[in-house]
């Protein structure tokens, strides 16, 4: 009979119903196995089975799947305590308690055999009650630690789901549900973040606003739809082209997008809009009434700042919302970088949406 330890977490154990204890004896006396056998027969909830060659045995301990090893020490081949420490070395019996059996009482033996890894020691033969009382014992010990070791792979597994769900969640809450980029509520705290740390470290950091061109009369022309899915092409298209790790991307609204570049200067700025510009024209989206010619645009303006104490966050959004104005009324299909921030408390300018 072969016991099933694969049991659900949380499962009480009963040693005498689902799940027996499980006897493995590696002697290669066969009196001795008879005895055992004999101990074991009536007992209730315990199986048995016998190895007398110690080059077999961790074979057929693998196979059977002990719940206790009563291992001989003096054994042809292998011996009793080599076995011992390859029963520990092997992952499938490592955990699995071995009672050591002896023909004699002796310290100095017992010591090696604890060294080793044995869990008990019994002088051969033992008396029938303290042989079962052992089994019952080391079984229902091994039994209680596979179901914690379940149970905590279980726990690990449920913390593991809950942070992927959490992971998930705060993707979901910091997402754009269109375009898939970063919404305005984390633009707006990514951007207050680097502010502050741009304030520490007194350096420059860079804002790209984004704005699609003429894109109401696309709308008007081709539909909300067909207008959806040219903002999540150029939202997709913005991400490809971010080049450092700090950067970021978000849809601002509408139809405006922007992009945070910590310790990024007005040239490098300039360059990155230029390589969105560019690949978005590249996209060859039909817009048969766009005043830049047939296909779908974008205008950018992007400034630079080097945050102050007192300076808030909504300078570098105007200054490069000034900059995406004069791109706009300039000719549109064009980035332009602000150089003259707008001082705090001054209004920013704005590009009408939709041209």
């Amino acid at each position: 009979m072969t016991s099933d330890l694969t049991r659900p977490p949380g499962s009480p154990y009963t040693p005498h119903a689902d799940v027996p204890a499980m006897v493995l004896l590696v002697d290669d006396q066969t009196i001795v196995a008879e005895a055992v056998r004999r101990a074991l027969v009536d007992e209730d909830g315990i199986d048995f089975h016998y190895c007398p060659r110690s080059d077999d045995a961790m074979a057929t301990a693998i196979e059977t799947r002990p719940t206790v090893i009563l291992q001989d020490l003096v054994m042809p081949g292998t011996d009793g305590l080599s076995l011992v420490k390859e029963y520990r070395a092997n992952p499938a019996t490592r955990d699995v308690p071995i009672i050591v059996l002896s023909t004699q009482e002796e310290p100095v033996i017992k010591s090696a055999a604890f060294a080793a890894g044995a869990n008990d020691y019994l002088v051969k033969l033992p008396d029938r009650i303290e042989l079962v009382a052992r089994i019952r014992y080391h079984s229902r010990s091994y039994m209680n630690l596979l179901q914690r070791d379940e149970a905590y792979r279980a726990l690990r597994q449920s913390q593991q789901q809950l942070l992927e769900a959490n992971l998930e969640l705060r993707r979901l809450t910091h997402s754009d549900g269109l375009t898939g980029l970063s919404n305005r509520r984390y633009l707006d705290e990514y951007l207050a973040a680097e502010w502050r740390r741009g304030t520490r470290e007194r350096s420059e950091l860079s804002l790209l606003m984004i704005d699609v061109d003429n894109f109401k009369l696309y709308n008007d022309t081709y539909g909300h739809v067909s207008g959806d899915s040219v903002l999540k092409q150029i939202a997709s298209t913005i991400e490809r082209c971010l080049g450092q790790s700090g950067d970021l991307a978000a849809r601002f609204g509408g139809e405006e997008f922007a992009v945070v570049m910590p310790a990024t200067s007005p040239g490098a700025a300039r360059l990155l809009g230029e390589k969105i510009r560019l690949a978005v024209e590249a996209l060859r989206l039909r817009h048969a009434h766009s005043s830049t010619g047939n296909t779908v645009t974008i205008s950018i303006g992007g400034a630079t700042i080097v945050p102050a104490p007192g300076m808030p966050t909504t300078t570098l959004i105007e200054a490069a919302d000034r900059a995406l104005y004069r791109a706009k009324h300039e000719g549109k299909n064009r980035v332009e970088i602000d150089l003259t921030p707008t001082p705090p408390g001054a209004g920013g300018f704005g590009a009408p949406p939709g041209e």
